[in-house]
């Protein structure tokens, strides 16, 4: 029976009439990722740079936020060609490359991505559930537009090349990346300082002026607002983790602390 997948990050966004926000999924938990998938989020991150997750944790996410209407996207944990190839066989339709710090190695992205001659994807389709095993009609002659390319712009290298970053063909938008671009600037753990926030929006201009998208991750809410408003067409705005995290940190505050409240002496 012939299937239809799904519209790509790539669409979305072209379709959109405001910024989409995202949520990251790093706990490598197919629940939590259906969770979050549930939650009304535009979009969702399922990450293999940072967190716990391999081919089989990843599929299995896929599965779990399948029933949703948000679009996962997935973090390959480098532009290697081989696990690009694997992330889009396991049907991931939207991926996001880091680490990215010239056009030459965006090109590299695009043709990992890519079928022949185009690129140099292998070809595994009817092995694979990214064509659904052949019953995507034309998948071959039709991948690239089952597939959205975006790539991350995370060092200072990569600042002064986000024009020529956009501008590669098959880059379909740019995801900004400030932890680690405060590093590079040699501001470890200063996302917030004058210099990172002026290098995020040089980065925003460049990629808006090459007429791609540009993305952003910002837990802060002032300052996702502020990001969005100099330009960003989606963000990153929370984690499950860090919700986990912060919730279960404020429930300890509540209920752990001396005379609050006793904790029960028995069940």
């Amino acid at each position: 029976m012939p299937l239809q997948l799904t519209p790509t990050f790539r669409d979305d966004l072209a379709a959109a009439s405001r910024p989409l926000a995202g949520i990251w999924v790093c706990s490598g938990s197919a629940l939590v990722a259906e969770i979050c998938a549930g939650s009304g989020m535009d979009w969702l991150l399922i990450d293999m740079e940072h967190s716990p997750n391999g081919l089989e944790s990843v599929l299995a996410q896929l599965h779990a936020v399948a029933g949703s209407p948000v679009t996962p996207v997935v973090r390959v944990p480098i532009g290697d060609p081989v696990t690009i190839k694997q992330v889009l066989d396991l049907g991931a339709q939207n991926i996001l490359v880091p680490m990215v710090s010239s056009p030459d190695e965006a090109r590299g992205v695009v043709a990992a991505a890519h079928y022949p001659p185009r690129g140099m994807r292998g070809v595994g389709s009817a092995l694979a559930r990214s064509a659904r095993w052949n019953r995507v009609p034309e998948y071959l002659a039709q991948a690239a537009a089952h597939v959205s390319v975006f790539v991350q712009i995370e060092t200072a290298a990569g600042v002064d090349a986000a024009a020529e970053i956009a501008a590669v063909d098959g880059v379909d938008g740019v995801f900004v990346g400030p932890a680690d671009l405060a590093a590079s600037l040699g501001l470890l753990g200063q996302q917030s300082h004058p210099d990172v926030i002026a290098a995020v929006k040089r980065t925003f201009a460049a990629v808006r002026e090459a007429g791609k998208p540009v993305g952003v991750n910002a837990f802060d809410p002032a300052v996702a607002q502020a990001y969005l408003d100099a330009g960003a067409s989606f963000a990153l705005v929370g984690a499950d983790v860090a919700l986990l995290a912060r919730g279960s940190e404020a429930l300890a505050a509540r209920w752990c602390t001396p005379g609050v409240a006793d904790p029960p002496s028995s069940y």
